[in-house]
Order: C-alpha cells, then sequence, then structure tokens
C-alpha cells in the first residue's frame, strides 16, 4: 500500500480542493450538489479549527509520496457522547487505484482509535460502489444494514449500505 501522509488543510490547498469540491462525477458520493466558489472554500479553511470536538468534523489533505495533495478523507457526524464518526474519501481521478485511499483510511482509524479513543467509524455507500465497498472491507469494514432508496441521483432512488469498523 502506497505511503501517504495526511495534514490538516492549508491555504495553498484551495485549488485542489476547489478541483474536488466541484468535479461533478463525484457529487453523487457525498451531500454536495452545488458548486462551492473559491471564495467559500476559502473561509472554510480560514475557519477550521482543526478540533473535532469544536467542529464535529476534521477534513484532512491526503499527501503522496511526493507531498503532492492527491485527496481528501473527512470524519464528520462525530458524536462525543457515543465515540462515533462518518469517514469519507475522495481521490483524484488521475491518482486512483494507487493505493493512497487505503493508506489513508488506515491512518484515520489509527487516529481515531489512539488518539480520539473512538469506538467506531461509519461509511454510508451506494451499493452500487462496489470499488468502495470493496475498499473499506479491505479495511476491516462490515456491511451491517442496506439502506433502501437512500441516494436519489437524477431523480432516481439508489440503496446504500451502512459499512462499520469497531476499534
Amino acid at each position: 500500500m502506497s505511503k501517504v501522509t495526511l495534514r490538516a488543510l492549508e491555504p495553498e490547498d484551495l485549488d485542489i480542493l476547489y478541483k474536488i469540491e466541484n468535479d461533478k462525477s463525484v457529487w453523487n458520493v457525498g451531500a454536495t450538489s452545488v458548486p462551492y466558489s473559491k471564495y467559500l472554500l476559502h473561509d472554510y479553511i480560514a475557519n477550521s479549527t482543526c478540533d473535532i470536538y469544536t467542529d464535529k468534523q476534521v477534513r484532512l489533505m491526503i499527501l503522496n509520496e511526493d507531498g503532492y495533495g492527491v485527496g481528501v478523507v473527512d470524519v464528520v457526524d462525530f458524536s462525543p457522547r457515543h465515540l462515533r464518526a462518518e469517514i469519507g474519501f475522495v481521490i483524484m481521478s488521475q491518482y486512483r487505484r494507487k493505493g493512497y485511499a487505503g493508506a489513508a483510511i488506515k491512518q484515520v482509524m489509527d487516529y481515531c482509535k489512539k488518539t480520539l479513543n473512538m469506538h467506531q467509524l461509519y461509511a454510508i455507500v451506494d451499493k452500487r460502489n462496489t470499488v468502495s465497498i470493496k475498499l473499506l472491507e479491505k479495511c476491516g469494514f462490515h456491511a451491517s444494514s442496506e439502506l433502501k432508496d437512500w441516494l436519489l441521483e437524477d431523480g432516481c432512488a439508489h440503496s446504500a449500505l451502512l459499512l462499520q469498523t469497531f476499534l
């Protein structure tokens, strides 16, 4: 698996984040349905505390071996009471299938377990996204339930899987 480094977002990540957030081909895997402006993304980077207890989320840039940003990994909907959060990730298309996502997921799992003392991570994935499902399973996630007609795309409902891992 490729070696990656995870770090907080920096102002110089604006162009990469802009490309990722405005890539319509991945809008169906998240909650995004409108383009983000550079101004809004700059504001997000500037105002994020990078404290999961304050923001209830953390977004990290995934850097490859050369130190170049290849994607992002998110830990969102953090529940300090239940010690769980949702994980999400996007790798820019030219860097996919090189092991970056799996390496980032493993690092986030380790961080959530050892630093945040979390109990579990979960992901909600479109059933048709077999690549992400297989990747999460390889990282130790297990499908625990099917969410019928959970995701809407172009007026069509699609089922999703809830995948969990216990840390």
